[in-house]
């Protein structure tokens, strides 16, 4: 059997695998969807908690601000809460999520038609779209950042579009705002390397035609996981995920426009974007931390709403990071750039990228692990690799020895203090593009900064426990049931280089008591005839 054989083809099965795993939290209690369901989600990502502690939630009394009711569950955080929930999403450990993506990519499967699928087993169309509570309205789209969205909006979206000329599938995550019970404010990123949705907009625009799209929610989670990468424009998102789960993804042909959407999935909504005229969209909550503000964007005019019979609305937390939009993306992109280094660029000596999680939203800093023995030429290569193979990554890009936890800032604000010469070791390099961000204030042209903050030389040990009295002292620690320890690297001292073994026979006798021992070797090594603070080894290496 596959390692891929047990990833889950519906979004529902995923739902069961987590709850069975304990990593789904029902609440059953009546939410507010335009109040209370994205805050309430909000805090494990806002509460301190720790990644490993955050769940999934599965809202099951779903309530309007205008008293409406939904018999649709909303489901939040089930897609990437944290990479437990992502890795099951995908049928695999979570250590096994870069080797699954990178082998996804190399052996895409092209997806099988079927023709009947429960997607369609209820379809709105016609006069069902705008009666009163139908169309839009019979969904539980809650707003994500209450205070200052301007509308419900969908987050967890394959936004399904085809390019016109060649007919090759492009899925793409954009937002998308209520606007009426049959229309929708989309919004597709026009800036450099932005949507493939845009792009097929531009050449439907050319011909003067709208725009088919259909608008996916809950489906495979291997299929949604698509969404969020930057694949190549012309690179089918839906064979990917067949890629990801080791066999085809069954689709069908949605009824009112040419397109197909994945047959098991929970909602579809289908629609015609206009070409010609666009509609303000926002302000809305944005993953880079700030509120998007009021931009022309798409208008869509809905056609057709199919569903199951039983669906599950499927929404994700984003806005400020951390959050499950961040998830989403940092555990696929971060195995994606070491590939590339190590493969494409033969970087020799990386060992691991980190992205920037907390506030900075993953994009615009990055942090590489080099081995100490990588040359100084290849620790440039990569921060310039690792830089430039997104436009929207890698505004500020670090490079530390394999020794520091690039997930801990203060560990590389260390590295930074006394690895890095600031005349030698940083390079500033000009000309690179805004990327993600606020549209407020300047626009002035961008640029890249990077900083070798590795060993450039071997150093004193760590100036903490050696690792055998810390793991005794969080024994004795645990023992005597004080406060739950959650040990941050560096927790014990280790050596970097600089170091002696008659230093080591010092310490040793000094954990057991021998410390009249050292007194007298030190002793009968007095010297005279210098100062303070001198250097032993200076000394007796002369000698």
């Amino acid at each position: 059997m596959s390692e891929y054989d047990g990833a889950p083809m519906d979004l529902q099965d995923h739902l069961a695998r987590l709850d069975k795993a304990g990593l789904l939290t029902r609440i059953g209690r009546e939410i507010d969807k335009d109040s209370e369901l994205h805050p309430l989600a909000r805090w494990q990502f806002q509460g301190g908690l720790r990644e490993e502690q955050r769940r999934g939630f599965l809202f099951t009394d779903v309530v309007g601000a205008g008293g409406e009711r939904y018999d649709i569950p909303v489901a939040v955080g089930i897609l990437a809460a944290n990479p437990a929930i992502y890795a099951m999403g995908l049928g695999v450990a979570p250590e096994a999520i870069g080797d699954v993506w990178v082998r996804a990519m190399n052996n895409p499967i092209a997806p099988v038609r079927v023709e009947t699928a429960p997607c369609q087993e209820v379809v709105m169309t016609g006069e069902d779209l705008t009666r009163p509570g139908g169309g839009l309205a019979s969904l539980p789209v809650p707003i994500s950042t209450p205070g200052f969205d301007s509308a419900p909006y969908l987050t967890a979206t394959l936004c399904v579009t085809k390019d016109p000329e060649n007919g090759i599938r492009n899925m793409g995550t954009y937002r998308a705002a209520l606007k009426a019970q049959d229309r929708l404010g989309v919004r597709m990123a026009s800036r450099l390397s932005g949507a493939g949705g845009y792009q097929h907009w531009l050449k439907y625009q050319k011909m003067g035609q709208k725009m088919p799209c259909a608008i996916v929610l809950g489906c495979a989670p291997a299929v949604i996981f698509t969404g969020p990468q930057k694949l190549s424009i012309d690179e089918d998102e839906m064979a990917v995920a067949g890629g990801l789960v080791g066999k085809p993804i069954p689709v069908v042909k949605c009824l009112t426009v040419d397109l197909e959407v994945p047959a098991d999935a929970e909602i579809v909504i289908e629609g015609l974007i206009d070409t010609e005229l666009l509609e303000p969209e926002g302000p809305f909550g944005e993953s880079h931390g700030h509120v998007a503000l009021e931009d022309f964007n798409m208008s869509m005019q809905v056609t057709a709403i199919t569903r199951k019979r039983k669906p599950v609305f499927v929404s994700i937390v984003s806005q400020v990071t951390p959050s499950e939009s961040s998830v989403l993306k940092r555990v696929a992109y971060e195995p994606l750039f070491l590939d590339h280094l190590k493969t494409q660029l033969n970087i020799k000596g990386i060992k691991n990228v980190v992205m920037h999680e907390p506030l900075t939203n993953i994009r615009k800093v990055l942090f590489l692990q080099f081995d100490r023995s990588a040359p100084q030429s290849e620790i440039w290569r990569g921060m310039q690799g690792a830089a430039t193979l997104q436009a929207q990554c890698g505004k500020i890009v670090i490079a530390v020895s394999d020794d520091i936890d690039a997930r801990n800032a203060d560990a590389v604000f260390w590295s930074l203090a006394y690895r890095a010469n600031m005349t030698d070791d940083l390079h500033v390099m000009p000309y690179r593009s805004g990327g993600h961000g606020p549209k407020s204030g300047g626009k002035s042209a961008e640029s890249t900064l990077m900083i070798d903050a590795t060993l450039k030389a071997p150093m004193p040990p760590l100036a903490l426990p050696a690792e055998q009295f810390m793991s005794r002292a969080k024994t004795i620690w645990e023992e005597l049931q004080l406060p739950a320890l959650t040990p941050q690297p560096p927790w014990h001292g280790y050596h970097l280089g600089d170091w002696d073994d008659r230093w080591s026979a010092f310490a040793d006798a000094a954990v057991k008591g021998d410390w009249r021992t050292n007194g007298a070797n030190t002793f009968d090594r007095r010297k005279s005839g210098m100062k303070p603070e001198t250097p032993v080894r200076n000394i007796e290496k002369k000698g």
